[in-house]
């Protein structure tokens, strides 16, 4: 009788033990450790999945990245990290339907906003894209800007045409090529060597925390600042299939009530702060705010048409329906 008694006692802690079970989620975050990607947004949504899960989900983000930036979705589905963030301009070739809010002339630049439309665009339209992980958000950061490094800001065709312009690559070097303009296109990371260098006299899609977090505000005397939003890049954060099966519907179900449009919201609104607070800078660096010519914003949107125009077909081919999908986004942020 005893020895049943301590069977069952046995069976019931070892019971109770696996029901207080955690999974501990390894997030990883391709940015420096001190950019607030980091060191504020994705700590604070690992607080809220394990406020939501009652501490059974916790998460822990390693000191250094687990791959390069462009091998994030790589890495999951390899199981080297079982949540990251990847540039969806780097995937491209798999998921079509975030690149809607990297159209030129298309956002805002409200990068909070940008985000929740975002989402509601992905649920309605391309909300299964993502078939080897679970997609937990996306969200958009602030826009690209094209900034002079001479005392002649930038304000026309032939302004721009004139110049040597580090551009972005993809897009936005392809429009400033097809504008007549010298062109030399690096990632955003390599930038500087370029630009403090002076082998260029303008510069085209970095955002404004990025100009001062690259040290580029001394090479830099002005922006032109565009109604619209000349080009904006997007993300997606997603969970390893296999680890999103470990976890229980619940917890599921509460950690995607803390992701999705929330925490979205939450990088877009950090973005924001972080753009607001470059800008208060460009007066003590010397960067004048120079307002776009409306004849020079429509011939940019006029030349960079065929970027749009190709997406639309790709995002088709791919089973989007992509011009409703585009109309939906813009929909969403004109509310």
């Amino acid at each position: 009788m005893k020895t049943k008694l301590l069977i069952s006692a046995l069976a019931l802690t070892v019971a109770g033990s696996m029901a207080q079970a955690k999974t501990r989620l390894l997030v990883n975050c391709f940015w420096p450790a001190r950019h607030f990607a980091c060191a504020e947004v994705l700590p604070n949504w690992i607080d809220e999945v394990e406020r939501v899960t009652e501490g059974r989900v916790t998460g822990i983000i390693p000191p250094k990245t687990v791959a390069p930036p462009p091998d994030q979705l790589a890495a999951v589905e390899k199981g080297l990290a079982d949540v990251a963030v990847q540039f969806n301009g780097l995937i491209q070739n798999r998921v079509q339907g975030p690149l809607v809010a990297m159209q030129p002339f298309t956002g805002t630049h409200d990068a909070e906003a940008m985000s929740k439309a975002l989402w509601a665009t992905n649920r309605k339209f391309f909300a299964d894209e993502f078939d080897t992980v679970h997609l937990l958000s996306q969200f958009v950061i602030s826009p690209g800007e094209l900034y002079s490094q001479s005392d002649t800001p930038i304000n026309s065709v032939e302004d721009l045409a004139s110049r040597k312009i580090w551009a972005l690559p993809g897009p936005l070097a392809a429009i400033t090529k097809n504008l007549g303009a010298g062109v030399v296109s690096t990632p955003a990371v390599k930038s500087n060597e370029i630009i403090s260098r002076g082998v260029v006299d303008g510069h085209l899609g970095l955002d404004p925390q990025a100009v001062k977090a690259f040290q580029l505000m001394p090479y830099t005397k002005s922006i032109t600042s565009f109604e619209k939003a000349v080009y904006s890049t997007s993300f997606s954060v997603f969970i390893n299939p296999d680890k999103w099966a470990e976890i229980s519907e619940a917890d599921r179900a509460a950690i995607e009530s803390v992701s999705g449009d929330v925490l979205g919201a939450a990088f877009g609104a950090r973005w924001n702060n972080a753009a607001a607070g470059a800008e208060a800078s460009y007066a003590d660096a010397g960067i004048d705010v120079v307002e776009a010519d409306p004849a020079f914003e429509a011939a940019l949107v006029e030349a960079s048409g065929f970027v749009t125009e190709g997406w639309l077909k790709t995002a088709g081919e791919a089973g989007i329906d992509a011009a409703a999908a585009l109309d939906f986004y813009k929909s969403q942020l004109a509310e």
